[in-house]
């Protein structure tokens, strides 16, 4: 029996959101579509009623870039925020961590209430006892990629993970475009996901909005982070209800 990392809360928490999938016809195979709006761009003074407003729009997961100024040029939350949302929702905390190094801090977001856990293989010495971990801490483990960062990783881990978090701009702060080319990595994730016969989210984090994530969908992804797209638009019902219209036409 695998000893329990110390620290850790021990528990499963499921990963599918409470919306049914659709069953839209399209050009590709019909999958179950997670919206997680990033709470980098929700506003802060508000961050509970902003958390609560998203999900009852429609969100499916709460997105949070963890970022230490360190592993990527930013600063943004810790443990302690994620507990503070953790009351607010009973929607998949999704935690993408931009820290080095990640060990240390897994077990404190795992009791904060996180539900994912991603991490860039880059910023681990032993990315398959940093998976390990986060696994025995009750949570769900993915591996983030930055645009320059090749895929080869996910030869050693597939069978192991959750989750594939594909970065289509380079990581360190929100409002940034969509980098195109990222399109062609997550056709390369789609496929070695779908070879490997798991259940594996494809998740894709940077410039998502209405006018392209039909385009992104297309390229195999099932899960969407859309930062400044929902929350710094005036209505969150209707800009996760056109992203949804929009996911519909590709087979959402």
């Amino acid at each position: 029996m695998t000893r329990r990392a110390r620290g850790c809360p021990g528990r499963t928490l499921p990963l599918e959101s409470r919306r049914p999938a659709h069953a839209s016809p399209g050009a590709v195979p019909a999958r179950h579509y997670r919206i997680a709006p990033s709470i980098l761009s929700a506003d802060f003074a508000r961050l509970g009623e902003e958390v609560r407003a998203v999900v009852d729009a429609g969100a499916d997961f709460v997105h949070l870039d963890v970022m230490d100024n360190h592993y990527v040029p930013n600063l943004t939350v810790g443990p302690l925020v994620c507990a503070a949302i953790r009351p607010h929702t009973n929607a998949v905390l999704d935690v993408h961590l931009m820290v080095k190094p990640v060990d240390r801090i897994v077990p404190d977001f795992a009791k904060a209430g996180a539900n994912l856990i991603s991490f860039h293989p880059e910023a681990s010495d032993h990315v398959d006892r940093t998976i390990a971990l986060i696994r025995e801490c009750g949570c769900r483990p993915g591996l983030a990629f930055n645009p320059a960062s090749p895929l080869g990783w996910l030869d050693h881990t597939l069978a192991a993970i959750d989750l594939v978090l594909i970065m289509s701009v380079n990581p360190g702060f929100g409002g940034q475009q969509f980098i195109p080319r990222a399109l062609d990595k997550i056709r390369e994730a789609r496929r070695r996901i779908d070879a490997s016969g798991r259940e594996v989210l494809l998740e894709v984090d940077g410039g998502v909005k209405v006018d392209n994530i039909a385009e992104i969908a297309r390229a195999g992804a099932d899960t969407f982070v859309a930062g400044s797209a929902i929350f710094g638009a005036k209505d969150y019902q209707a800009t996760i209800a056109a992203m949804r219209a929009a996911l519909a036409a590709v087979g959402g």
